[in-house]
């Protein structure tokens, strides 16, 4: 690629949502395809956008950035602004936090380039480096390969509209089988199916803090880390991986049975169904919530602060803020970020 220079002026005209260019020690970056993955939103983009960002960037009390915030800039570059001292420095020198606590990035970790499943299971890593090293986040441009193969790879790839076509009829099938072949009152279905959507978001919490966060006793074995890393870790490694973001029905549907027969073993004869369709529809919810919140620009405040909030579990602190569509149980069991 070609790269050019610009003025001052010429970056300044830059500042919408259909191009916004900014600028950081003399170098030009084009961010106008970041905006919607922004952790901190897209607002906060567009507010600087057209000028220089090393400032706001290196605020660690209004917007403290990761050293990745740096390295993903440079994805975005497309030039170098007229007149401008080119400061020279290494990574070492910018003004960052380390990314959620942990050191810096190694080499010796997964290269995201080769299929990963086999580096971690042939891998030596040591439980602390592992830990460390998965929750620092890496960007990517598309998918970066899992198992190699096309035909395998195929498998652990899913598009955000999957969810709705497998889901929606399940959560129907629940309800119409609840009432028609089991008996449950038609009148008590709205709040029963309310019940399970409430169900849902402390399985949702439960999940993510206990089993996909399990890093204190995770064991300290590659067969543990490869278990960890594919139901879980690949996501944190690869936050913006929009074709890994959703969780595969096949999965999902596993995981998904042992809380739907304690739903059904718990309510009485068909309102169990109903509740589990609640359930269900959920988990669709949480899911579609979940792209939405790293893949699009949410346009209601209250979505705005969970995007916010969320990234900021991947990019600032992954050991607090397990809520994704709601900080309900994080209120309730004191784990929300702040």
């Amino acid at each position: 690629m070609q790269f050019t220079t610009f003025t001052a002026a010429q970056v300044e005209e830059h500042r919408t949502s259909r191009s916004v260019w900014v600028t950081l020690r003399g170098k030009v970056y084009d961010v106008t395809e970041f905006i919607a993955d922004h952790p901190g939103g897209a607002d906060s983009i567009l507010q600087h956008g057209g000028s220089d960002i090393e400032e706001i960037m290196g605020d660690e009390d209004t917007h403290a950035h990761s050293k990745a915030a740096y390295k993903m800039l440079e994805d975005y570059y497309i030039g170098t602004l007229v007149d401008s001292e080119e400061k020279d420095k290494d990574a070492g020198d910018e003004p960052t936090t380390a990314a959620l606590g942990y050191g810096k990035k190694s080499n010796d970790f997964i290269d995201p380039t080769r299929p990963m499943l086999a580096q971690v299971w042939n891998a030596k890593f040591t439980k602390d480096f592992y830990v460390e090293q998965v929750h620092l986040p890496r960007q990517v441009k598309g998918s970066a390969p899992l198992f190699g193969p096309w035909y395998l790879e195929m498998f652990s790839l899913t598009p955000w509209w999957v969810i709705p076509l497998v889901y929606i009829p399940i959560t129907l099938y629940n309800i119409y089988y609840g009432v028609t072949e089991l008996g449950a009152s038609l009148a008590t279905v709205p709040a029963f199916f309310a019940v399970g959507i409430l169900v849902w978001t402390f399985v949702e919490y439960s999940l993510h803090r206990f089993l996909f966060h399990i890093d204190e006793f995770l064991p300290d074995h590659q067969i543990a880390f490869t278990l960890h890393f594919l139901l879980h870790g690949i996501h944190h490694f690869l936050p913006m991986d929009k074709m890994r973001l959703v969780m595969p029905p096949a999965l999902g549907l596993v995981l998904s049975i042992p809380v739907y027969k304690s739903i059904i073993a718990l309510f009485p004869i068909g309102t169990g169904n109903v509740v589990a369709g609640g359930a269900y529809c959920g988990f669709m919810l949480y899911d579609l919530i979940h792209y939405h919140l790293h893949h699009a620009r949410p346009y209601t405040a209250y979505l705005r602060e969970m995007k916010t909030y969320h990234l900021d579990h991947h990019y600032k602190n992954a050991h607090l803020g397990f809520g994704i569509t709601n900080k309900l149980w994080d209120y309730a069991f004191n784990t929300e970020l702040k």
